[in-house]
């Protein structure tokens, strides 16, 4: 029987203070509380109506943060099973109808996202898997609507790189080993020449 020493805490929303156990696995690593906060205080705490994919879930803290907060609809996207099984867990004993769990690649799926139908996309991807970065932020820019947002979280700064010339970067944060990223995708009247 597998156990789940680790715990992630939702901060926000309806759920807040809800602690979910997730599973000790080299190179998981949640995002940071004092992060999450500073990401959901630059979107807003009331994210009702928003729909959000969360590429890359891992722990689903993003994600269950989004949905704890209104969004309506929430796709947790994780490739590892023993990961999946826990989203899947943690989405049963919420009773988060407004989530879902896929387990499969997380730039594959934002390929198979509508055109322009999420709000907000939350990219972050194990920091030695450098070559998803790229990809899933081409993938998001075509599934965002204008004026929709990408939260990047990575090792390294991603201002002024190439991969990210298709956003305007709205907020920076580094927080210990994590940089925080928030990218919004211009509207047709803010795009670049």
């Amino acid at each position: 029987m597998s156990t789940l020493p680790h715990q992630i805490r939702l901060i926000g929303g309806q759920w807040k203070r809800t602690r979910l156990g997730v599973p000790g696995m080299p190179g998981l690593r949640p995002t940071p509380d004092r992060v999450r906060e500073t990401l959901f205080n630059w979107l807003g705490q009331d994210l009702a109506g928003w729909r959000a994919l969360d590429a890359f879930a891992g722990t689903g803290a993003l994600g269950l943060e989004a949905a704890s907060r209104g969004a309506q609809s929430v796709l947790l996207v994780e490739q590892d099973a023993r990961l999946a099984a826990a989203l899947r867990q943690h989405q049963q004993r919420l009773s988060a109808s407004a989530v879902q769990v896929l387990r499969g690649d997380g730039v594959a799926a934002l390929h198979g996202q509508p055109a322009g139908s999420l709000d907000v996309v939350f990219l972050d991807p194990p920091f030695a898997a450098a070559s998803l970065y790229a990809p899933a932020l081409a993938a998001a820019a075509k599934a965002l609507r204008p004026g929709g947002f990408v939260y990047l979280e990575a090792d390294a700064s991603w201002q002024g790189r190439p991969e990210a010339a298709s956003f305007t970067l709205r907020r920076h944060l580094k927080a210990g080993a994590v940089h925080a990223h928030l990218f919004c995708k211009p509207l047709p009247t803010e795009e670049k020449p």
